[in-house]
């Protein structure tokens, strides 16, 4: 039996540079609550969103991406023909067959990198991030381009109580790469099939397009969600993945400085900082208020929130942590870029 040889991979990885990109229209309150018969009190109230960004017919899954991915490749301090492998998180590209990646990978401009899509609704960034560091350190990739990317706004029922003031759309982007120290820690991850349905796609596409014998309903997939189950089982579950995350990156509360979780909803996320019982001196991501809840690009849009803003500084560290349907979810300590 002859013997297989080994790739080579670097001893660590970091994340190098850190991308955004917002959509131009400005959501706010005052435009959602007549259809759910609320108001901009009840809304900040359950959820802690003022205003949330919706993207025009011209941001598309792909533009938002590519946009977001050139801030990223150029800080950083590489040119796209480095990047190897293109991973795109998302639930709301349209398409079942061909995934997003490959197109975005061609227009960035990289040399055939391998490019594929990431199913794990708002997990996804986070699932990616785990994938593109083993990936440089296995030696598979040098260079690894992470997208969180969604248009919420295609699959969002604006009748639904439980959901129009929640979802919202953009795009955030990390360029991974080789390290002789440690920048991004061990992932800790899973899955509660047990709540498969609390968060789910409304339609079944067989029902949307049809058959030969039934023509199909031609009413877009929509997304729907338990809240309170939700809430409940995030708010505290997640502490527990949190702290998980961080005995494995062998740091306690104490040491972070920065806490990146899901964008999902203010209550949650301040649950799941009092069930950590974090420092005051750790810094939270709050970008909800303002963005809402974009699922796989939240943590990469909060997190290029808090660098712009000063509230994270390179060498800072980072938790990030994300859930969502299925229940997926992951979490991993990160040095800032």
């Amino acid at each position: 039996m002859a013997p297989i040889g080994a790739g080579a991979g670097a001893p660590h990885s970091r994340i190098m540079g850190v991308g955004a990109y917002r959509p131009s229209r400005i959501v706010p309150n005052s435009e959602v609550v007549d259809a759910i018969d609320s108001s901009d009190e009840w809304i900040q109230q359950r959820s802690g969103i003022k205003q949330r960004r919706f993207a025009t017919d011209e941001e598309t899954i792909q533009m938002m991406s590519v946009a977001s991915s050139r801030i990223a490749i150029e800080r950083a301090g590489i040119t796209p023909d480095q990047i190897d492998c293109v991973l795109v998180a998302t639930v709301s590209h349209l398409l079942q067959t061909p995934a997003i990646a490959p197109a975005i990978a061609t227009e960035l401009g990289t040399e055939h990198a391998a490019a594929f899509d990431i199913s794990a609704a708002c997990a996804g960034f986070c699932h990616g991030v785990a994938l593109g560091s083993d990936m440089v350190r296995g030696g598979s990739a040098r260079h690894v381009l992470v997208i969180g990317v969604e248009r919420l706004s295609d699959i969002t029922d604006m009748t639904d109580r439980g959901t129009a003031f929640i979802f919202a759309d953009g795009a955030g982007a990390v360029v991974i790469g080789p390290s002789q120290t440690p920048g991004i820690g061990p992932v800790v991850w899973g899955s509660d099939g047990e709540q498969y349905d609390l968060i789910r796609q409304r339609e079944d596409w067989r029902d949307v397009v049809g058959s030969d014998d039934s023509p199909g309903s031609g009413v877009m997939p929509h997304l729907t969600m338990q809240g309170n189950p939700v809430f409940r089982w995030a708010s505290f579950t997640m502490a527990k993945v949190a702290l998980e995350a961080l005995d494995a990156a062998g740091v306690t509360a104490a040491d972070l400085d920065v806490f990146v979780p899901h964008q999902a909803n203010m209550r949650i996320i301040d649950a799941m900082a009092r069930s950590m019982k974090l420092p005051e001196h750790v810094r939270i991501a709050r970008d909800v208020a303002e963005q809402g809840n974009t699922s796989a690009a939240s943590v990469p849009l909060a997190l290029d929130r808090m660098i712009e803003e000063g509230d994270a500084r390179s060498g800072d560290t980072a938790l990030l942590i994300a859930f969502g349907a299925g229940l997926a979810y992951a979490a991993q300590v990160v040095t800032v870029p």
